[in-house]
Formats: C-alpha cells, structure tokens, sequence
C-alpha cells in the first residue's frame, strides 16, 4: 500500500507540473530511486541523434539530465579501431560515475553498437562489473547463444528488422510489431520496454512532454558524417526563422559557435515551439539545417555534415539554378507497403514510392536533387549515387533555386497510421552550387501535448 501511495502521488506531482531539482528528485520521488545512468552505443552509419528521442522520453519520465549519455565513434573503423572506442567508453564511464556518484551504468547498444557493447563487456570482469543491465537493440551482429558475462539483458527485435525471429539464448526476448530495423532504436513501443526493464516499472508516459515555460535549451554536435568527429574550424550561427517559409528573422543570428575539433555548441537558450535554422558554414559551401520546433530541453541534436569533396553531397550533380534537400527521419519511410505507406511532399508533389523506399532498404535518408542538371523530375526511381546505400535513397525532383533565395519549398511528412497528421517544414530555396540543406523531421508525431492551463514538468 505504501509503495502504491509513493507511486501515486509521484505521479500526481508530475501531471501538476512540479519543478524538480537533481537533488529533490533523488529524496522525494519514489520512481527515479534505484536508477542508473545510460549510455546509448548506435549502430553503422548511426550517430547519438538516434537516441535524442529516447532521451527525451526518459527526461520525461524524470531521469536527469547527467544521467543520459552517448557514445559515438567511427563505424567504418577507419579512423579509429575498436579497442579504441572501447577505451573511450572507459573514460566516459569514469566521467559518468565521478559525476553523478553511480557505480554503475545501463547500457544500450544498436545494431552494430551491440556488437561493440558486447564485446566491451566480454573483454574483462573489471569492464563486465561496471554495467548493472544491457539492452540488444536488433543486433544482428553480436553472438546469440549467450548474455555477455552473464548480464541481465534485454533483447529487442524488430518484426521487420535485419534479424527476423532471432533471440538471444538467457536474455529476455521481445519482438516488437510492425517495427523496422531504425524506428527500433527510437520507437515509443521499445522506449517503454527499456524502461520497464530498467527500472522494473512501467514509464510514467511514453509520450515526449513539454516543458511548461516556454524557454528551453538546445546543445549537440556538428560531426563528420559517418566518422563522427567533430566539424573543426567551421562556424555554426543558429537563427530564429518563421515557421511559414524558412526565411530568417532579424539581421543577426541568436548564437555563433566557432567550433573545435568535438564540434560541439550549446547550450543556447531557444523558444518552445519556435523554428530554427542551424548554419554551418565552411570555405567550401554552407550547410543549412532546418529542424521540427523542440518541446522540451534537448542536448543531443545532431547535425551531420560531410567533409568537402569527401562525402556523398560532393556525388550529386549541383548548379546555380536548382535546389538540393536532404530529408532525415530516424524511422523508417514505406513506400511500399499497400496503402500503409508514408507520404513525403514537396512542394506538393510525394516522392515516396515501391522503388525508392522499400521497406527492406530502411531509408532514413532521401536526397532528392536534380539528376543530369536537366530541369526534368523522374520520380519514381531510385537514383544513384545515394540509392546505392543502405538507409538511404536518391530522388530526382528539379526544384527551382538561387542564391540568395528567392521563394519556398515545402517539405509535408504526412506518417503512416498518423491519421492523416503531418510535420511540415519549410525552407528557403538556396541553390545547391554554393549551398546545402537537411530537414530533420521528428521521429515522431503526437498529439497536441497539453490543454491550456494544464502544466508539465521539467528537470
């Protein structure tokens, strides 16, 4: 009875919206007792952006900020081996629990990443000792007769994952519907199974809440897409944009980061609600990303760039008259799955199809350029160079641009089993000779997250 009181009431301070410290947390609510700090280990071609919507679900569900980490390293191993990664988790293990007193952390690994988890924990007691309990995100790659060193552990799969029907031997094993091999690692559905593995009990909500203020902040890494490191010696301008067409207000940005070789910036103070252009500019060409307003404080926003002359940007054909779109969702676009499918317009025009994302290929990437240079659209096909990856797909849509921008694009994600809801944003038309922009749509969409009057949490 005491326990359901504790509970009860915990949960009734978090719906009144009740402001908690890290220390009031740890003496008050019942639910973030007996916790530990996680680190969130992704997959190939991955970054820790593929847990920034799990992170917000844990911050909703009162785990502290301190509390939520990532490990990202280069996944094709070219710049460093993995006995490197693992003596870097090492060090972020040890940074971990000297700042938040933990003995242990809960580890999460995707994919590839569970390979390198569980190769971490098999490698020594000293290193299997500091992990209370692991998590296998549709993993095919580590071994399944086995839990590593006899860790409790979770095992998530995908219906539709890259590992159908697998299970590991001694591990608690849940195939999740309807699921595919990335919405795994970012789902609501396998948000809840982690946390009730961790903290055995159900999350409070898996819904992502709102802070109720109206004023968060924002942090996170320009990198090297997929080495990871930093964007060193670029400079990132972060502008407030109106939500209509993309366009910046104001004659000057609301924060400049000269970055170093982490890439890291923030945290800066921004609007709930509000859109926001993140500029990173170089000597080659600018990066422009536009991103889907943030409801609560978020410090994993990743923006993934390409080393000039290096990466796939440089592979597309480009000029001074048409405009080029990267369009990132961490959930995986349908486009061939028999009325379930995703709808991607652009400037009303859907550019998903059975070619170009199949649901085996699991595109979280579509480049969608101009193919030849020729003002002509050839939808329908997936197109190279892009199409020739996985996660990724290559669109040919002309779409009209110039430097200095002179109209609209509308990007419209209209989900499946949404409901007919969409995510929109809308961006200037820059021309791709000098110019480059990603849209980073949510990995998920929800309701209206509260009714006015009714006050949220924070941490």
């Amino acid at each position: 009875m005491k326990r359901i009181l504790i509970f009860s009431t915990a949960l009734s301070l978090v719906l009144a919206g009740i402001i908690y410290t890290k220390s009031t947390l740890a003496k008050t609510c019942h639910p973030i007792r007996d916790i530990n700090p996680i680190v969130f280990i992704h997959g190939g071609s991955g970054s820790g952006g593929q847990f920034e919507s799990q992170a917000l679900r844990f911050a909703s569900n009162l785990y502290p900020r301190d509390y939520l980490h990532v490990l990202e390293y280069d996944s094709r191993f070219s710049i460093e081996t993995l006995n490197d990664v693992h003596a870097r988790l090492d060090r972020l293990i040890s940074d971990i629990q000297e700042e938040t007193g933990a003995d242990q952390i809960d580890l999460i690994g995707h994919s590839y990443g569970g390979l390198v988890s569980y190769e971490y924990i098999e490698s020594s007691t000293e290193r299997a000792m500091k992990i209370a309990r692991y998590v296998s995100v549709d993993s095919f790659s580590s071994p399944h007769d086995r839990v590593p060193a006899g860790i409790p552990t979770l095992a998530l799969w995908g219906q539709y994952g890259t590992c159908q029907g697998c299970s590991i031997v001694g591990a608690k094993n849940v195939t999740i519907t309807n699921h595919t091999h990335v919405q795994m690692a970012t789902s609501a559905e396998s948000f809840v199974e982690m946390y009730k593995f961790f903290t055995s009990r159900k999350p409070f909500t898996k819904e992502i809440l709102p802070e109720h203020h109206g004023r968060i902040e924002i942090a996170g890494r320009a990198v090297l897409f997929p080495q990871n490191v930093g964007v060193a010696g670029a400079t990132l301008e972060i502008w407030e944009v109106k939500g209509s067409t993309g366009k910046r207000k104001g004659k000057h940005p609301i924060a400049v980061y000269m970055l170093d070789a982490t890439g890291a910036w923030g945290p800066v103070t921004v609007k709930q609600g509000a859109y926001y252009e993140f500029s990173l500019v170089r000597e080659a060409f600018i990066h422009h990303f536009y991103a889907e307003p943030f409801t609560r404080s978020n410090y994993l926003v990743r923006l993934n760039a390409e080393k000039p002359g290096a990466g796939i940007g440089d592979l597309l054909d480009r000029s001074d008259h048409h405009t080029n779109i990267v369009i990132i969702r961490y959930n995986e676009l349908r486009g061939n799955q028999d009325g379930n499918n995703d709808a991607l317009e652009i400037n009303g025009i859907n550019v998903i199809s059975p070619a170009t994302h199949p649901m085996s290929r699991f595109v979280t990437a579509t480049f969608v350029f101009d193919k030849g240079v020729d003002g002509v659209s050839n939808l329908g096909v997936a197109t190279p160079p892009p199409s020739l990856f996985t996660f990724m797909t290559g669109v040919d849509l002309y779409i009209p641009g110039i430097t200095p921008p002179d109209s609209t694009v509308s990007v419209v994600l209209t989900p499946a089993n949404s409901g007919g809801k969409t995510q929109r944003i809308n961006i200037p038309n820059w021309a791709s000779l000098s110019d480059r922009a990603m849209v980073l749509f949510h990995d998920y969409i929800q309701s209206p997250p509260h009714k006015k009057g009714k006050r949220m949490h924070e941490n």
